[in-house]
This record gives structure tokens, sequence and C-alpha cells, in this order.
């Protein structure tokens, strides 16, 4: 069988230190809001380009906290528009409706599904106060076009980052490009912790001291709450594995790349069969490839016949949210692209512990269904 992702696999590579991190915290006594989460906040940051990344409970948060910070401020108010791309995951959407922000779907790019900067300019109004660029399946959203957008009209940008981790364009990766951005560390991303896990990164001092009384019930000293906050913090046992693994991080990035490699050189030129269109991507855009994802008018007769041939390939994502029951104010909406993209996409295995055999294997496969 190949696994679509291997976690045990994953986390075995780093079992050591993973046990004399948790070891170390165990023995510390100290369990929240601790070493641990300084030394993380620091590296991370460090990495991605910005001056600060606060650690909370999951990416969901990390965005919503963003937008809710900015409302503290007074940089966003009650039905305030937030542009986001109309195929994102629904979390990117949650986030802002938690805000009681009214999202402006906006069709991606067929090419790269991360959103098209021409079709952003087109739904800017006066209520425009936020562009949420998401970084789909590990490549970075046009956002050098998006920031030009940003200065023109005095916006917000907030990327979610949630898939990109690393990923970057002429030496700026996520987290650095905009006025803030949310990660998450769920198990299965590219810097996956062994639990929940997320992180805001910003350059914005006011922001950063905002986000860390607003994740700790809005105190910034133990019984004197200036906000009505909420209990998101990053817990010091997963601060402590994340700190081992983003050692590794770059290291992983180029495994999956060599995966990725391995499909663009064997899978291409099938009829009916389209691949990621890294050929049109600049130089300078990295792409992470925590997702591989092909697309094909017979999505539900490939994923089948892979599947028999013990092969696990996902859907990412099989209905848009604008289909979704808790979005159903919006369910006689039309996003042909976006119909289009979570109808016929099928991600395949990718990992940085999948041999080249095995990516090539699967390759054979595909071939042998599309002759």
């Amino acid at each position: 069988m190949i696994n679509f992702l291997d976690l045990k696999q994953i986390n075995a590579q780093y079992r050591e230190e993973l046990i004399n991190a948790c070891t170390r915290v165990i023995d510390s006594g100290w369990y929240i809001n601790g070493n641990e989460l300084d030394l993380f906040e620091n590296n991370f940051a460090k990495y991605c380009g910005a001056k600060h990344a606060i650690g909370v409970a999951n990416g969901l948060d990390a965005l919503t906290l963003v937008l809710r910070a900015w409302k503290e401020l007074g940089e966003l108010n009650d039905g305030d528009e937030v542009i986001v791309p109309a195929n994102t995951y629904i979390a990117s959407i949650l986030a802002i409706s938690a805000n009681n922000l009214k999202p402006i779907l906006v069709e991606p790019d067929i090419n790269t599904y991360n959103l098209d900067p021409k079709l952003v300019g087109e739904k800017i109004t006066s209520k425009t106060k936020v562009i949420l660029a998401v970084h789909l399946y590990g490549q970075l959203a046009d956002m050098p076009s998006i920031s030009q957008l940003a200065r023109k009209y005095n916006l917000l940008v907030l990327e979610d980052s949630a898939q990109a981790h690393g990923a970057e364009i002429e030496g700026t990766r996520a987290g650095g490009w905009g006025d803030a951005s949310g990660f998450s560390f769920y198990p299965g991303k590219n810097l996956g912790a062994l639990g929940d896990g997320g992180a805001i990164t910003t350059n914005n001092d006011t922001l950063a001291e905002v986000l860390k009384a607003l994740r700790n019930y809005g105190s910034h000293e133990k019984y004197i709450n200036k906000y009505k906050g909420v209990n998101s913090r990053l817990d010091e046992i997963q601060a402590a594995c994340l700190n081992v693994k983003l050692k590794y991080l770059d290291d992983t990035i180029n495994s999956r790349r060599n995966i990725a490699q391995v499909y663009q050189t064997n899978l291409n030129n099938i009829s009916g069969l389209i691949l990621p269109k890294i050929e049109d991507i600049p130089n300078n855009l990295r792409h992470v490839w925590h997702l591989y994802v092909i697309r094909s008018e017979q999505r539900e007769k490939l994923h089948h016949f892979l599947s028999k041939n013990d092969i696990q390939a996902l859907i990412h994502y099989p209905i848009p949210p604008h289909q979704q029951l808790a979005y159903a104010e919006w369910n006689n909406l039309r996003f042909p692209i976006s119909d289009k993209i979570h109808n016929e996409v099928l991600s395949l295995p990718i990992s940085p512990y999948l041999s080249e055999d095995k990516a090539f294997f699967v390759c054979e496969k595909i071939m042998s269904f599309f002759k």
C-alpha cells in the first residue's frame, strides 16, 4: 500500500529528539507559555523573515485572532469586506464570518489555484478592508501584485500560510509578505506538530502585543484583562516538538520537490490529465509541495482505479465553501472556476519519505489508466 502520508514514518525520523524534547518539558514542570514557546516563536519568526511569531492553538485561531486584533485596534469594523478565494478550505472563510466581517468570494487563477489579482481588483469597494491571500497547496499567491493592490487601495493583507511553510518569492517567505500571516501546524502539514497548533507572524509591534493578550484571555498580566480574549495557546510540549522539526524543514521541502519532479517528468503530456503549472511560474517563486494536485474530468474513476491498485490519493477539497450548508445563503451562487477545480482535483501521495521508486509506480498506474 502506498499511503498518501505516513505520519508514523515521518516522526520516526526524529524519534530520539522528540522524546528528549518531551522529557525536557515534562521534567521542567512548566507546560504553558514558557521557555519552549519563547524559543520556538523566535526561531519560527527568524525562519519566516518576520519580526514576531505568536504561537496559538491552531491555524483557524491564527486567522481569526488577527482579524479580531485589527478590530480591537480600530482597523476594522463590523460589516467590513474581506476578499478571499472562493476555492479555499472553509477555515479561511470561518475566520472572517466569526468576526462579523463579510467574506467576498473571488475566483482563483485556474492555473495556480490562488487568487487572481486582476479579479481581486474588480471586487474592491469602499467597504473592502482586507485581502486574505491563501497560499493553496504550498504555492505562494502572487504576493507582489497583491501587495501592490493593497498599497493602491490602502488595504490590509492577511496571508493564510497554513500550507506554505517555507514557500518564497524573491527571497521573501510565506509569513513575511502581508501585514500578518496565519500558520497551521496540524500534523499533516510540512511543519506538523504532534497535535493541533498554529502561529501568527507579523512585523507590527502593536499588533503582536494585542495578539499575545487576545490568545491569553485578553490579558498581558495575570488577572488583569484588557480585552475579551480567548484561550488559544501553543502548548510547551508542542512548541518543543516543533523546534525539533523546524531544523529539518528545508530538507523535507527539498525531498518533496524531488517527488514532485518525478510526477512532473513522467506524467507530462497525458491527454485528459492536468498537472500543476510550475512551468509558468517565475524562477524566483518557490513551491513547497504540501500537496501535489492533478486535475481530470475522470477524477472519480481515476481515484477508484488508484485505490484498487493500493495507491491512496485524496481529494482536497470535494465541496467548495459556497456549496456548504454552513453558508446556505451562498448555495445559489455560481463560481464556475472554483466548481471546476473542486470537481476535478486529486492529490497524489507526496511525502519527504516517499521513495522515487514508489512515486514512479504511481506514475505507471496513472499512465496505464489513461491508455
